[in-house]
């Protein structure tokens, strides 16, 4: 019998260590030896177009953190920076404004100054072409910075049936391979619709077949 959806949904996120790194394994073997504390870095700057993979590489790190006892904050610039986090998360840096500009900077140099805590940021281009201060810009690239390369469909349909089984879903190959071809090809897209799979699974308590992803995808 194949298994059924349990409801898990964007709750059965993946760590570094179950993700798919594809032409990332420097980036991923150096996040989880800062995050497990092993290494040196205290920054990493990560950045690719969008659909690259940069809001799944931080929501990886942020599982990863958590795993590992971390107090992990990501950050939106739409609160204050919180005090107490040893793990912090920016993604899309270049939407920030003016005074989370100067907050984030801050907040960078506080990092370095203590010695302690780590800190991840994502953006859509390398720091030198980011439209912010010259000074947070300085900053960004004083850290380690990796371009973000996409997985090819071969390793996208790899961390399709990964995600699956984190929700308690059985994916046939033939569904990952429809998916691909009929839905958009970027990671965040595409488990978007994994998790309106797993809803639609719950719903009519059905497994993941062909016939139910058509439907699915004709109700998006």
């Amino acid at each position: 019998m194949k298994q059924l959806a349990l409801g898990i949904g964007l709750d059965a996120e993946l760590g570094l260590d179950d993700s798919v790194a594809g032409r990332n394994v420097e980036l991923h073997q150096i996040l989880r030896h800062m995050l497990a504390g092993t290494g040196p870095e205290r920054l990493v700057y990560v950045w690719g177009a969008p659909g690259s993979g940069r809001t799944h590489t931080l929501r990886a790190c942020e599982v990863e953190g958590r795993r590992g006892g971390q107090t992990v904050h990501r950050w939106d610039g739409r609160s204050s920076v919180p005090s107490g986090a040893s793990l912090f998360l920016v993604d899309d840096v270049d939407r920030l404004g003016a005074s989370e500009q100067i907050e984030l900077f801050h907040e960078i140099n506080r990092i370095r100054d203590a010695g302690c805590g780590r800190m991840v940021v994502a953006g859509s281009t390398p720091p030198a072409s980011l439209e912010l201060r010259e000074d947070l810009r300085t900053r960004l690239g004083a850290g380690l910075v990796f371009q973000l390369h996409p997985l090819t469909d071969e390793q996208k349909t790899v961390a399709l049936s990964r995600h699956a089984r984190a929700r308690g879903l059985d994916m046939p190959e033939d569904v990952a391979r429809y998916l691909l071809t009929h839905s958009d090809r970027d990671l965040r897209a595409l488990l978007q619709t994994l998790d309106r799979l797993d809803r639609g699974a719950l719903e009519r308590q059905r497994p993941l077949t062909l016939p139910l992803l058509r439907d699915v995808l004709r109700e998006i």
